[in-house]
This record gives C-alpha cells, structure tokens and sequence, in this order.
C-alpha cells in the first residue's frame, strides 16, 4: 500500500463529498459499497479496488481523474 498516495485519493474523496453537501452514506448507497468501506478510503485505511474507485466517482458525480488530481 503506498500510504501517501492513498491519503491524497482520501482527501480528494472528503473534498469532493463535502463541496456537494453528501454524507458518507449518500456515497456509499450511491456507489452500491457499504458505509464502513467507503470509510476506510476516505480515511485511507485500505486500498481501494479500481470499480470502487469509479463508483465512488459516479456517485460523487465527477470524473475519475479528478479524484487522482493532487494540489500539490
């Protein structure tokens, strides 16, 4: 697990959750994973599988990449 790229994806999915007004569970009904997951990767305690990382994009209504995009 690269440790420092998990917690910028973590940021940038608390970023965009927040700049949309969504509770965590609004996220994670709409990207169809449970809560508990979703909260692990936005507290990047776990690796993130690449459909998940897209749902949680979709439901956040942004593009992928978007999410990969660190303000560095």
């Amino acid at each position: 697990m690269n440790k420092a790229f998990n917690q910028k994806v973590a940021l940038n999915i608390k970023k965009y959750r927040k700049m949309r007004g969504l509770r965590q569970l609004d996220v994670a009904v709409d990207a169809n994973i449970g809560l508990s997951t979703l909260a692990l990767f936005e507290s990047a305690r776990s690796d993130i599988t690449l459909a998940k990382f897209v749902a949680i994009a979709e439901a956040l209504k942004v593009e992928p990449w978007q999410l990969l995009k660190f303000d560095e």
